[in-house]
């Protein structure tokens, strides 16, 4: 069985988009150059006494964990954190530590443990740069976002954390509390109904959606409606499933659930959140913001059943953009 911790994905996206731009940069459109904020906190990276100093100030220490070129990161810094009331908001109630994830610092993670940089991305299981990390005053994890969040979208979890929610919930049912409806869920002319998963071998992409979606709009303007992904989708039978929804379905183990359990199950908190499975199996996921040149090559990896050849999604992606690059085929990192 090939699980979707087994592919890495935050290796397999970003370190390809550092190793394309360092090879060939005009073919290369989109890559992130960014400097991390001078606000954040200067650390000498012992976890547990910066949990204690924040939590001193009335704060949550939070950990963010990036990869140089990253252009999610970028995006990311320019929209959250140099900007707009999400700064304004981090300022105020967290204390930021900023973790390069293929960095070499030694990291003292609490009173018996330490780590350098990469084996802490490793041990956090980190699948997208960047990821947010949120520690609680005894310098125990409460809350890690795995990949790129909108102001909006970022803006709940922030709350979730300041308000000291996860004591009592999860975050996907703290947002669904909220009551505020930002999304009506969208047809797409590869959307099919399907409630009987069990049997079904072949590639399959499971999108979960549901109202309170920030970013689903974006989502299906700029990704499932380019043609790149368009054409890599074609090889799927792809179900969207509304994670508010009561109708009973059968999951690719047999069981009988409802899109929410099942999401549950996953531990997919994120929206929207897509699944790839092969021959009955999950492969990977994409359960943060992706532009539509690494969700095209994730719906290949699949399809194409490179998992088979390439152990990791990072050992297909590098391979992949070098076959591109020497084709005379620009990488499009950009939305």
């Amino acid at each position: 069985m090939r699980h979707y911790w087994f592919s890495l994905i935050y290796i397999s996206i970003l370190l390809a988009t550092v190793s394309a731009c360092a090879e060939e940069k005009s073919t290369t459109i989109g890559a992130g150059n960014y400097s991390i904020p001078g606000w954040f906190k200067d650390s000498f990276l012992e976890i547990q006494s910066d949990s204690e100093e924040a939590y001193a100030e009335s704060k949550h220490l939070m950990l963010f964990m990036h990869l140089d070129g990253c252009p999610y990161c970028s995006r990311m810094l320019d929209e959250n954190f140099r900007k707009g009331k999400t700064k304004i908001f981090i300022q105020n109630n967290f204390q930021v530590i900023a973790i390069n994830i293929l960095g070499d610092r030694e990291i003292a993670w609490d009173k018996d443990t330490s780590y350098i940089e990469k084996t802490l991305a490793r041990e956090l299981k980190v699948h997208f740069t960047p990821t947010l990390v949120f520690m609680n005053k005894d310098g125990r994890r409460v809350l890690q976002l795995n990949g790129y969040r909108s102001p909006e979208t970022l803006m709940h979890a922030l709350n979730y954390v300041n308000d000291q929610q996860y004591y009592k919930m999860k975050l996907a049912e703290y947002i669904s509390k909220q009551n505020k409806p930002v999304y009506s869920l969208k047809s797409h002319p590869m959307f099919i109904e399907m409630r009987d998963f069990s049997d079904y071998k072949k590639p399959l992409a499971i999108v979960f959606e549901d109202k309170d979606c920030a970013d689903c709009d974006e989502f299906h303007q700029k990704v499932l409606q380019h043609k790149d992904v368009l054409k890599e989708l074609s090889k799927f039978k792809v179900v969207r499933l509304d994670t508010y929804s009561d109708q009973v379905i059968i999951d690719t183990d047999g069981n009988k659930t409802t899109a929410a359990r099942w999401a549950s199950r996953l531990k997919l908190d994120y929206r929207p959140g897509t699944v790839l499975f092969d021959r009955g199996s999950e492969v990977t996921r994409a359960d943060g913001r992706l532009y539509h040149f690494h969700f095209k090559e994730i719906l290949r990896y699949v399809s194409s059943a490179q998992y088979f050849e390439y152990a990791t999604y990072n050992q297909y992606l590098n391979a992949r953009q070098k076959q591109l690059r020497n084709a005379g085929v620009a990488i499009d990192y950009g939305q």
